[in-house]
């Protein structure tokens, strides 16, 4: 469950670079083959997506390649959806350390995610528009999956087995009590809509501005105690590999997780996007806009066997997500590899960004000049300094903190997301 208090959860799973390398020993150096499909109905036309399966964190090496796939659900117009799409992975990227290797990137990546959410919301509200919008972003990298979200957008991993795994928290006042903590201790006000005659109606809102979410890109127009810090959850998937179902809420007000998984399993990606699309509408009509992305992640030898022939791959593909059975339903948790597990190797949901950041998030603080650690921009050291390095520097009038340097605008963002303006 997301909170403003909760400890960085750092399951007991083996380090990053063990998997990797065990992978490696094993035989199964080659990455995933990933299909992917995506539909959708459109009623208010505030709903975008994003599919990128040809990214490279270091240019013109195909070793690191990954994968991106995201959901954006927008609210109060369209622009935020739009804008988020169009720069929120460049800000992630731009968090990363150039150069380093892979299992350096992937232990980077869930700090980055939370420094480009960031700078996404801050960048969108210099522009003065009053749009809000869900992120729910997926990174692939082999078979590890990084998902950071705000909001209620939602992604769930299907195992082979068919263990359904949910990878994301809903940022929703009415069903995340510990959200409407933080909302009320940063300031904000959570309650239903009064009608005349004091009648309460409808789900729990934060007021000023009356969204129901406590997490988003945007809404400048309700206050910064809506925070656009995500969620952030890392998997490896074994090598039987998995199905993803990212979705809009459109989808999830309609169906459960199991009903969502059920829907498609069989099917190929594309397929299954367009009848998780179609369950929904059947189950509830079209009463929001709706956008669903499926992404398959196949073990590369299940569909590159030369004796196969098509007919016979597409139903080697099928028996990977067939349809679930009793006796067939994989075990979470075993350290070893096997059918339907998922090594579990990080999970923050905090929105205090001391906590997320933290102390080296590839800081130039050894020496001028100082990188912050959200906006990347250097500042030499006579200009508005933010920084705890042994209370070496700090700026007038704040008083050190515990995380890295922060410029003068993303300090004063922080603090007005904690309340303290």
């Amino acid at each position: 469950m997301a909170t403003a208090t909760m400890e960085r959860r750092l399951l007991p799973a083996l380090p990053l670079a063990t998997l990797i390398d065990r992978e490696l020993r094993a035989g199964g150096s080659e990455r995933p083959d990933l299909r992917y499909g995506h539909a959708g109905f459109t009623k208010r036309g505030e709903d975008n997506f994003l599919v990128k399966p040809d990214c490279l964190h270091v240019p013109g090496d195909p070793a690191s390649a990954f994968s991106v796939f995201a959901v954006f659900d927008g609210h109060n117009g369209v622009s935020a959806a739009v804008y988020s799409k169009e720069h929120l992975l460049e800000h992630v990227m731009s968090a990363l350390p150039p150069d380093i290797g892979r299992d350096d990137w992937l232990q980077a990546l869930p700090r980055a995610l939370v420094a480009g959410f960031v700078k996404a919301d801050i960048d969108f509200q210099r522009k003065g528009e009053v749009s809000g919008t869900t992120a729910t972003l997926v990174v692939i990298d082999g078979f590890t999956v990084t998902v950071a979200s705000v909001g209620d957008s939602r992604c769930i991993l299907d195992t082979q087995g068919g263990e359904l795994q949910l990878l994301t928290v809903d940022h929703r006042l009415e069903e995340n009590a510990e959200e409407r903590e933080r909302v009320t201790a940063s300031g904000g006000e959570v309650g239903r809509l009064n009608l005349f005659g004091g009648q309460e109606v409808g789900p729990l809102r934060c007021w000023p501005g009356g969204l129901c979410l406590s997490r988003s890109i945007g809404d400048m127009d309700v206050g910064e105690f809506i925070v656009p810090i995500p969620h952030v959850k890392q998997v490896k998937l074994s090598n039987t590999g998995g199905r993803l179902i990212i979705a809009s809420d459109g989808i999830w007000d309609a169906l459960s997780n199991e009903a969502a998984a059920q829907a498609c399993r069989g099917l190929p990606a594309e397929l299954a996007a367009k009848l998780v699309v179609k369950q929904a509408l059947k189950t509830s009509g079209l009463k929001d806009d709706t956008t669903c992305v499926v992404v398959d992640i196949i073990p590369s030898d299940h569909l590159t066997s030369p004796q196969l022939s098509p007919k016979k791959n597409q139903n080697k593909l099928k028996s990977l997500f067939r349809r679930r059975s009793h006796s067939s339903v994989g075990k979470l948790g075993g350290k070893s590899a096997s059918i339907g597990s998922v090594e579990e190797l990080f999970e923050e949901g905090s929105a205090m960004l001391e906590e997320r950041l933290g102390r080296n998030l590839s800081l130039k603080a050894a020496s001028p000049p100082f990188r912050c650690a959200i906006c990347q921009v250097d500042q030499e050291p006579f200009e508005d300094l933010m920084t705890d390095n042994g209370g070496g520097y700090c700026s007038s009038p704040y008083a050190p903190w515990g995380g890295p340097y922060l410029c003068s605008d993303c300090r004063k963002k922080k603090d007005a997301m904690e309340g303290k303006n």
